[in-house]
């Protein structure tokens, strides 16, 4: 039998990194940057103004303060829109329009907003008077040239593909999301909306497997159900290797002669199948072909989701330059009793509450001994008990792995 500790160690080590592309900005959103980017200039390169309204010399027009600034009436020059290619010069004494985003013109050294004038044309009455630098951004405000604006290893978000942009960037080099290829293996799979036939199950794998995948970030094609068939299975195999950079095979690991993943998998690359001293999970395969990365996951649905939270998670988190490769964690005391196995590490779907302050509660969900979907799909965690414990006693504490916040 083979250590949850082991498994995962080997797991570890076959996954790397998808190798770094150059994709467009809307293509890099959700993926992690494999570069540091850097503002080439300052931006703005320029001083502008941050509102629409008029650009003024501050001792024109008066001061701002506690003491009231009577209204100055001021020629109107110029217009400045924001399409300006580069600053206007103000002459003293008088004012251009400007947009806001607008190169600031040269000479002036604040903007006064069109609300506090009367929005004259050939001439405008300023009220209040101004401060210098009073609604202009200056040179740099956003960046200077040179400064690390986004850091290698970041998640790609909204507010990183706006700085981009900003720079002009239309590229970026990321990790690109890895590829995964879910295959469910049975005879007596049904896909879900189809009558089931006496005997068939319904496949509850895929689904739940692709859209866990694409949790991550990762992008995750369906293929199958597909037959007990050794032939058909090694060519869908090897027709997925290709396009895939993880491959996850579920059900076909049944005892004997229906062992029809083991005796398809075990001659190609470095893949071996154990037992795995966990529970739920047992038995299960992990290997490269070809230098994919392919699990073999039981076929239960339950014990293939947390298999899944276990090994296949961490592994595409590294794959997809993800420093955080697992769930986040937290202690929390159990709310009543229940038996573990022995020997093996026992992964049991759960409710935590409670908070930093106060501490936090675990209780399972269902019945511990029999897990069950509805148990998994109630829980927001999964309560980790350790190999050499065989009862768990209420006020025990327990690593807790959390599935959702």
């Amino acid at each position: 039998m083979r250590s949850v500790h082991d498994h995962l160690a080997a797991v570890l080590d076959a996954a790397r990194p998808v190798p770094p592309l150059d994709v467009v900005l809307s293509d890099a959103a959700g993926c992690i940057l494999a570069e540091d980017v850097t503002a080439p200039y300052d931006v703005p390169p320029w001083a502008v103004a941050d509102c629409d309204g008029y650009a003024v010399r501050s001792e024109d027009v008066g001061l701002r303060g506690p003491a009231p600034v009577g209204e100055v009436v001021l020629p109107v020059v110029h217009d400045a829109p924001v399409s300006s290619t580069e600053p206007l010069r103000l002459v003293g004494g008088s004012a251009i329009l400007v947009a806001s985003g607008a190169p600031l013109p040269h000479g002036a050294d604040a903007v006064v907003p069109v609300e506090r004038t009367d929005r004259g044309r050939a001439r405008v009455a300023v009220r209040g008077g101004a401060d210098p630098g009073e609604h202009v951004r200056p040179v740099g405000r956003d960046a200077a040239a040179g400064d690390r604006l986004l850091a290698e290893g970041s998640r790609v978000g909204a507010r990183h593909l706006a700085v981009a942009a900003a720079l002009g960037r239309g590229r970026l080099r990321v990790h690109p999301a890895p590829r995964v290829v879910v295959v469910s293996v049975g005879d007596e799979l049904v896909l879900p909306g189809r009558p089931r036939t006496d005997g068939g199950v319904h496949d509850a794998d895929a689904h739940a497997l692709a859209a866990a995948i694409q949790d991550t970030g990762a992008t995750a094609v369906r293929v199958g159900p597909v037959p007990d068939d050794r032939a058909g299975l090694r060519e869908i195999i090897a027709d997925q290797l290709v396009r895939a950079d993880l491959l996850v095979i579920t059900g076909g690991l049944s005892a004997g002669p229906w062992d029809t993943v083991t005796d398809v998998l075990a001659p190609l690359g470095t893949v071996r199948f154990d037992h795995v001293a966990m529970a739920p999970g047992a038995r299960q395969g992990f290997g490269t072909v070809d230098g994919i990365p392919v699990f073999a996951l039981p076929g239960h649905p339950v014990s293939a989701q947390v298999a899944y939270e276990v090994f296949v998670r961490p592994a595409l988190r590294t794959m997809g330059g993800h420093a955080d490769i697992f769930r986040p964690s937290l202690r929390a005391a159990a709310t009543r009793p229940w038996a573990s196995p022995s020997g093996v590490r026992q992964f049991v779907p759960a409710r935590v509450l409670g908070s930093p302050t106060d501490g936090y509660t675990v209780s399972p969900v269902g019945d511990p001994s029999q897990v069950a979907l509805s148990s998994l799909a109630g829980a927001n965690a999964l309560a980790v008990v350790g190999e050499d414990t065989t009862q768990v006693r209420a006020g025990d504490t327990l690593a807790c792995l959390v599935l959702e916040s």
